[in-house]
């Protein structure tokens, strides 16, 4: 049965930037996105074609004080890592990457929401939502 794309998957909890000085909590955290997503990665092997990652921090913090959050751009690495391997062969299939987070105290209209996201908003907690996508056809880019 060939993989089923989009895919995605929800990790809650604050995510570890690459940069963090404490080593053993990166570890800790690449195992924990690994595990969650081998929980939910029914194919049992790695995909061979490119890819598209987008990888949404929705954090929880005091409308106006962001100081505690990390950036986007420094928890892509320990996500991207925790999957190579197992949902793809090596990150250099993702031609295409978004990186982006978002208050979970904001408004958000909403159309079409997957259950895996919704499911974690109703859950009221911090967390990081990662989607899989098949790579768009780079001859239809512009």
């Amino acid at each position: 049965m060939p993989p089923v794309l989009p895919f995605e998957f929800v990790v809650t909890g604050k995510p570890v930037s690459h940069q963090a000085k404490d080593r053993k909590r990166v570890q800790a955290w690449k195992i924990e996105v690994r595990n969650t997503a081998a929980a939910c990665w029914t194919v049992g092997i790695p995909l061979g074609d490119f890819l598209k990652v987008i990888i949404t921090h929705y954090y929880d913090t005091d409308p106006g004080s962001e100081e505690g959050v990390p950036d986007s751009d420094n928890i892509v690495k320990p996500v991207r890592d925790a999957l190579n391997g197992l949902i793809y062969v090596d990150d250099y299939q993702i031609t295409d990457f978004v990186s982006r987070r978002r208050s979970l105290n904001g408004s958000f209209r909403v159309k079409g929401m997957s259950s895996v996201l919704a499911e974690a908003f109703c859950k009221g907690k911090e967390f990081l939502h990662i989607k899989i996508e098949a790579a768009p056809d780079a001859s239809e880019l512009s």
